[in-house]
């Protein structure tokens, strides 16, 4: 057994139902076989296992690891193209790009960058969006379980409104998302997600398809777009001939308990409710939504709606891989949204990146650092002499604390991953003793 000593936060209940930032100033976290098998203070604890081996994690954090419930796989080497709403972007940004991943040489290397990204971050389990080339989607899934990721992702498929190198056809998108899944599905750490572009580039046959695939793979999951820029939901409904991009999946039975759907900056209150009854998560992508314009996440009407909500990257809308940004950018569109929006905490913020996105994926046994999960965690520590550095050793409290990391903590503040107990980046060693 390994005994890790720190200071740990984590949000075991969450705090948009009443729960508390957890916190020690010096934790031990007794861990075997990747599980969490004791957790208390450090002395204590030591006490009842004098002879473990201890991991002693000198200043910074020690975090659950990160969960981003939305990041495209082909999109890493576009990051940073500012300046175009989401149709624009797509076209001239984003799917010359997916293009060149029918070379599976090319997207070797393109997954090999992408896992790096989320590791570097912090990102133990992600909801990964695919390419529209299976032999691509085979580079990530062998990637990820190289690294020792956890990932749930799958085949892109479109049949209409995108460039020609990256349509396919109701039967072909059933043929390879089934052969896939009985590949990579349940395989280690990876999980098969039925993966509709969005209803824009889809028709009916082509949905109907993937709620074929759905059922022939028992316990897959779902994840597209929705909602997302105005435009889009206008093409969408003339399209469709309905009042509601929801329902262009929910006839088809995509809309369930796995479903993970991005973005919805502009649901309707019936959208809202058919997420809330069928138990539906929504990815939040808040450095996406705002670098495309596609507006402010209307929080509150989620939560009231009762429709679960965790973050995502949305690399590469997104700003990076790192939930960090994504948290301190939530806030922000809550405070830019006045009376209309929810007066996040920086325990809200820490929970949308870890235990709301375990939930998400259904992942019940990370996300936190309790007794009996797994050992999915990050330690933060930042650079000496680094504001960062300051401002955290002159915390008044951990809340204080958290809310400095997410303001002025990054990706190169990450020193060490662990995924079951397995560490999968070391960049500051810890001292080991025993």
């Amino acid at each position: 057994m390994t005994m890790f000593r720190g200071a740990v936060l984590d949000t075991p209940e969450s705090p948009f139902a009443g729960g508390k930032l957890r916190s020690s100033s010096d934790e031990g976290i007794l861990v075997r076989d990747g599980v969490i098998v004791g957790r208390g203070p450090f002395a204590a604890l030591r006490r009842e296992h004098p002879d473990e081996e201890l991991v002693t994690l000198d200043g910074g954090l020690l975090l659950p690891g990160f969960v981003d419930t939305h990041v495209h796989f082909p999109q890493v080497r576009v990051i940073g193209g500012i300046g175009l709403p989401l149709l624009d972007w797509l076209e001239h940004r984003a799917l010359p790009e997916e293009e060149r991943l029918a070379d599976t040489a090319y997207a070797a290397q393109v997954a090999a960058d992408f896992v790096s990204g989320l590791v570097t971050a912090g990102t133990t389990a992600a909801m990964v969006f695919g390419s529209h080339f299976a032999a691509a989607v085979e580079t990530l899934f062998e990637a990820a379980a190289a690294a020792g990721l956890r990932v749930t992702s799958g085949l892109v498929v479109s049949d209409r409104n995108l460039p020609a190198e990256l349509l396919s056809t109701p039967e072909r998108a059933h043929e390879q998302s089934t052969a896939l899944a009985r590949r990579w599905h349940g395989t280690g750490r990876a999980r098969y997600a039925v993966t509709p572009r969005f209803s824009l580039s889809s028709t009916d046959p082509l949905l109907a398809a993937c709620a074929a695939v759905l059922d022939d793979v028992p316990g897959a999951f779902v994840t597209s777009h929705v909602n997302e820029n105005v435009e889009e939901i206008e093409q969408v409904k003339r399209l469709f001939q309905t009042g509601s991009y929801v329902a262009t999946y929910d006839r088809h039975g995509l809309v369930g308990r796995r479903s993970v759907l991005a973005h919805n900056v502009h649901p309707g209150d019936d959208e809202l409710e058919t997420l809330a009854a069928r138990g539906a998560s929504v990815a939040h992508c808040p450095t996406s939504n705002a670098a495309l314009g596609s507006g402010l996440f209307p929080l509150a009407r989620h939560l009231r709606h009762g429709v679960a909500v965790a973050l995502g990257s949305d690399v590469g809308a997104g700003s990076g891989f790192s939930l960090l940004k994504e948290g301190l950018q939530a806030y922000f569109t809550q405070q830019q949204l006045g009376a209309d929006g929810y007066a996040l905490t920086p325990a809200h913020l820490l929970h949308l990146a870890t235990a709301a996105g375990a939930a998400a994926l259904d992942l019940p046994d990370v996300g936190h650092l309790s007794v009996g999960q797994r050992f999915d965690a990050q330690w933060l520590r930042p650079a000496p002499g680094s504001t960062y550095d300051a401002a955290l050793r002159n915390a008044t409290g951990p809340d204080d604390a958290l809310g400095i990391t997410f303001t002025l903590g990054s990706a190169t503040d990450v020193a060490a991953v662990w995924i079951d107990g397995d560490p999968v980046r070391l960049v500051d060693r810890p001292r080991r003793t025993g």
